[in-house]
């Protein structure tokens, strides 16, 4: 048997309006090499200029992990030498980060927690990107420079469900946080996954391979899962010390295999010195005591919303799992409705409803009127039958709630006259089971309410239906 030891780089780009250390934008999809300047050029004589706004930034994620945070660091030239890298050498932070020891809880769905360790957070410039056409290479310069956060782990996690349990509070808290869009599609939050095994009980630390620029929880999953399997074979077949050495793979998400990409480097061959352009950051305790300061968190959300809400932890979890999400509930309940049945019809029926592409800020009924449809299910206008059908008419049509309900005629009566009138027919054509009942066949409830449900097409209130017939029945 064998233990998996996982550890996870994760690459945030932080949306500063200018890059790291020059004044050029970080706007994405603009046309190739526009958003450059000597200095991301990396031309003679260009010196670079640290963005303050990427150091308020550092702060406040060290701030979200309960960091320490080094009030000097230093940054360093990490030497290497590709096609995207026009200066040679990437400037970034090695012995002195800015974001030191910290730690990050992930939350299991059976309620269990573990707490993951975070070595470090510290700050450096992106580079720029590869374009391969058939036989050419082009190089696009424009995200060179930009900044990014680089969050190390410990070698922590377990299982490829703890590690996406890890990226998945750490994407949401990044999120909350509001340094960085996150958007894994365009590269802002991506990550490393450094994978190894030993044999159970075994303290020892072996070879470990990295799987480079995961920006997929999916892929990032199979990519872990491949690459144990690779491990365990090599151990079993006993050729671990051959077939496992220390190097960088790729995720074939086309065959869900993971291929050698290069032999992994260590900190030596990078050949790290401090970087003579850039004095030491000193974070002054002004700086500290202001950049410190963050907004509410997922984990302190959730506890709130369990406590004033009175919603399962479980719920709270999920609500609160995605920033849009924890608005969106929260704009609900400002219609004065109950938390459960908020809960109930954003996570279950609208998030049901939204279809591939569409999001909860792209979708066609927004958190007013979706509290509308639950506020007329509490005050006994519609049921929840009936609410069903009015959201999944405005899905396709532009309209409000109670027009939706007049129109397609949902309004439940519960007028007593109309109701009883109602009743006494069914009562009277069922004279024989209205003798069962009273002779103690008090199941029959049920067949009444039924009856009458059916003779007004639905649109009786339901709980009025009952109240009349036990007593007609009495």
């Amino acid at each position: 048997m064998f233990e998996v030891i996982i550890g996870l780089e994760v690459h945030v780009q932080l949306n500063t309006n200018s890059k790291l250390f020059c004044s050029c934008a970080t706007s994405f999809g603009e046309e190739p090499n526009t958003n450059v300047c000597p200095t991301c050029l990396g031309l003679p004589g260009a010196l670079p200029v640290l963005n303050k706004e990427a150091v308020h930034k550092a702060i406040m994620l060290g701030t979200a992990l309960k960091s320490k945070i080094n009030q000097k660091s230093i940054f360093n030239r990490k030497n290497y030498f590709y096609p995207d890298l026009p200066n040679g050498y990437q400037i970034s932070q090695f012995e002195v980060p800015v974001v030191g020891l910290g730690e990050l809880v992930i939350d299991f769905p059976d309620g269990r927690q573990k707490t993951i360790g975070v070595t470090r957070a510290h700050l450096e410039n992106d580079a720029g990107k590869n374009i391969h056409a058939g036989s050419v290479s082009h190089v696009d310069l424009n995200r060179a420079g930009t900044p990014l956060l680089e969050i190390v782990s410990e070698p922590d996690m377990r299982s490829s469900e703890e590690a996406l349990l890890y990226l998945k509070k750490l994407h949401s808290i990044v999120r909350y946080l509001g340094i960085s869009d996150a958007n894994m599609q365009e590269g802002s939050f991506r990550c490393d996954v450094n994978v190894s095994i030993r044999p159970k009980g075994d303290t020892n630390l072996y070879t470990r391979c990295e799987i480079k620029n995961m920006n997929s929880f999916k892929f990032i999953e199979k990519a872990i899962s491949y690459e144990v399997n690779r491990h365990i074979e090599a151990w079993e077949d006993g050729v671990h010390a051959t077939e496992i050495v220390q190097e960088t793979r790729l995720f074939d998400p086309n065959v869900g295999e993971t291929r050698s990409m290069r032999g992994k480097e260590d900190a030596a061959d990078y050949r790290y010195f401090p970087d003579p352009d850039l004095r030491p950051l000193i974070i002054t305790d002004e700086m500290l005591e202001t950049y410190s300061k963050i907004p509410e968190l997922p984990d302190e959300k959730k506890e709130r919303f369990v406590k004033e809400y009175g919603l399962k932890e479980y719920d709270a979890s999920v609500i609160t799992s995605v920033l849009e999400m924890a608005h969106f509930f929260e704009e609900m309940l400002t219609q004065g409705i109950s938390g459960k049945n908020a809960v109930t019809w954003l996570t279950v029926e609208l998030l049901g409803r939204l279809k591939e592409g569409v999001t909860l800020a792209t979708s066609p009924v927004n958190a007013l009127t979706l509290a509308t449809i639950v506020k007329r299910i509490e005050d006994n206008t519609i049921s929840g039958k009936a609410a069903k059908e009015v959201l999944d008419y405005l899905m396709e049509n532009e309209s409000d709630v109670d027009s939706v309900i007049e129109k397609l005629g949902l309004k439940q009566v519960s007028d007593d006259g109309a109701l009883l009138e109602i009743i006494d027919g069914i009562l009277a054509a069922n004279q024989d089971k209205v003798a069962e009942y009273k002779a103690g066949k008090e199941k029959l409830l049920a067949f009444f309410v039924g009856q009458t449900m059916k003779a007004s097409k639905g649109s009786a209130n339901p709980a009025k239906v009952n109240e009349l017939l036990l007593q007609r029945l009495s």
